[in-house]
């Protein structure tokens, strides 16, 4: 790969959450079934059908700029998702284990708050305003997502994981 111009920058980026969001299309049905608590498991299960509208969005992106897709590997993704895979195997007790999951699924949704940032930054640069408006979408949803998951844990999970450590 080479870089040597913003549109090469924002293909890249592209490329990387277009992993990012296969890679987490595959994972959330893993860690949907770890979750006891029932409204986290809407949250997931509601999320990877935004995940699957995610990733054509970045499929209209890439035909917008005229690019094809590479197949790449999301090398932070893969470690993110490594974490869970660790915590998944580890004893726990189910509510503490559902405020590991969303913390684990925070972290994977804050890397792709960051790159969906900076992919559309990179786009109003580069006055591609349909790729901004698609970016913008999903980091919407993204962030949405995020503050979903964050008072999901401050008002169910975490205070009821707190309660059965005692």
């Amino acid at each position: 790969m080479k870089l040597n111009s913003m549109q090469d920058l924002l293909v890249a980026e592209l490329q990387d959450l277009l992993s990012a969001e296969r890679q987490v299309a595959t994972t959330l049905p893993k860690v949907t079934k770890a979750a006891n608590n029932p409204t986290l498991r809407r949250e997931l299960e509601a999320h990877l059908k935004a995940s699957i509208a995610q990733e054509q969005r970045l499929e209209k992106c890439f035909r917008e700029l005229g690019v094809k897709p590479e197949t790449t590997r999301s090398h932070g993704m893969i470690g993110l998702i490594s974490g869970w895979m660790e915590i998944q195997s580890t004893e726990a007790q189910q509510d503490v284990m559902d405020a590991a999951i969303i913390s684990s699924v925070q972290h994977m949704e804050h890397y792709e708050i960051a790159g969906y940032g900076c992919a559309r930054s990179f786009a109003e640069v580069l006055k591609k305003d349909t790729v901004v408006s698609l970016l913008t979408e999903t980091l919407q949803e993204e962030e949405a997502f995020d503050r979903r998951l964050t008072e999901v844990a401050k008002t169910l999970v975490n205070t009821t994981a707190e309660l059965h450590t005692r």
